[in-house]
């Protein structure tokens, strides 16, 4: 079996695409899933599956959720791997954080092309600042990540991708609920 993690983008924002997890998990099971876990309420489902094909797998998932709740639900899927390996990317030193500082990530559901990536780059500035590495945005807040110019859906526009974005301490839990 298998090991991922499905990150759906947008549900349970702001009084929007309201799901609670019980029903997630219950969608995911009726797709012959396994040892289906959701973690919080921002849509991050751990679950087994034979299949190999992360695309034909997402695919898959978007498509019945669609069927069950009446709208899209974009969705990334990592490896337990790929998100052990995420976590060793990491550029930032999280144990050195100042106050106020906190390290999030965005997914990104294809790998953005190199002219998208070195026009993103072009927005660094002094409040925060973020690398591209793999199918990942790492982005250390300076002031919170409401203030930060590289919201999701700045990220998507300008790398021009699907996204979706956690914390780094979601990423953690995420990672540790992986290897269960």
């Amino acid at each position: 079996m298998n090991t991922y993690v499905a990150m759906l983008r947008g549900i349970n924002v702001s009084g929007q695409k309201i799901i609670k997890m019980d029903r997630l998990k219950s969608i995911f099971e009726s797709m012959q899933l396994q040892e289906v876990t959701t973690y919080i309420q921002s849509g991050n489902v751990i679950f087994e599956t034979t299949e190999t094909d992360t695309i034909v797998l997402r695919d898959r998932i978007e498509s019945t959720l669609n069927e069950a709740l009446g709208y899209d639900v974009p969705v990334v899927i990592r490896s337990r791997d790929e998100l052990d390996e995420v976590i060793k990317r990491n550029p930032f030193a999280v144990a050195v954080l100042k106050e106020g500082e906190k390290v999030y990530v965005t997914f990104l559901a294809s790998q953005p092309t190199a002219e998208a990536i070195e026009h993103f780059e072009s927005y660094n500035n002094d409040v925060d600042d973020f690398r591209v590495l793999s199918r990942e945005v790492y982005i250390l807040s300076r002031k919170g990540y409401g203030k930060s110019l590289f919201s999701n859906n700045f990220v998507e526009k300008k790398l021009k991708v699907t996204a979706t974005t956690r914390n780094w301490e979601t990423v953690n839990k995420l990672a540790d609920l992986s290897r269960r």
